[in-house]
């Protein structure tokens, strides 16, 4: 029981560096928390395929990957492409004047008196962008699988506590991003806070675009 506790504590410290960085999927987990549109979703998702790629790393699977560099290439151009488009949607956003309902919205009311969150992006959408940005990533396999499952199997039997350290840290994270983020809606009530947040992911999701591309 020692050993497996302390497996999963060294699962939830490596989990979290590897998650805890200015990415693509991070910065797309503030956006919809800052606005409070389809947060529970977007961070299930998040969370639940971290779970399913460290279970793959610790399951030892992720020796498999490295088999087929064919696809991790061509998975790296499609997530490069994507990523790039929405920078560039980023940046469209930033460069134009931010609408009273956002503003509105991140206080907490709208015009009409709905609930926030329930005008903007739909909930198919932010879902299909939420899955891109995860599953897209080549470095997400070289991490959370081959990386972090490398690390969980040289804990032999606790491998699986491990793992689980991992996920909960994923949970933890993504949870406290996602909806912790709403303690910054007063700042955000200005539609210039708006503007700089969508500039900073403009240029995050082209630099990662392009680097992913060039890496390729």
């Amino acid at each position: 029981m020692h050993t497996a506790f302390i497996a999963a504590l060294a699962g939830l410290g490596t989990g979290l560096s590897l998650i805890v960085a200015i990415g693509a999927q991070n910065a797309f987990v503030l956006r919809q928390g800052l606005r409070r549109q389809h947060v529970a979703p977007i961070v299930t998702i998040c969370a639940l395929s971290d779970a399913v790629l460290i279970a793959i790393g610790v399951s030892g699977i992720g020796g498999v990957i490295k088999q087929w560099p064919a696809v991790l290439t061509a998975t790296a151009w499609v997530g490069a492409a994507f990523l790039v488009g929405y920078g560039l949607l980023a940046a469209r956003r930033a460069t134009r004047p931010v609408s009273a309902l956002t503003v509105q919205d991140t206080l907490g009311s709208s015009p009409s008196g709905g609930r926030p969150g329930q005008r903007g992006g739909s909930l198919r959408a932010a879902v299909l962008t939420c899955l891109a940005m995860t599953w897209l990533n080549p470095h997400v396999y070289l991490d959370t699988v081959l990386l972090l499952g490398s690390v969980a199997n040289g804990y032999g039997g606790a491998r699986w506590p491990f793992g689980v350290g991992a996920a909960a840290g994923s949970v933890l994270w993504f949870g406290g991003l996602g909806f912790g983020a709403r303690l910054l809606r007063r700042p955000f009530a200005r539609p210039g806070s708006w503007r700089v947040l969508d500039a900073v992911i403009a240029c995050t999701m082209i630099t990662l675009g392009v680097l992913m591309a060039l890496r390729a």
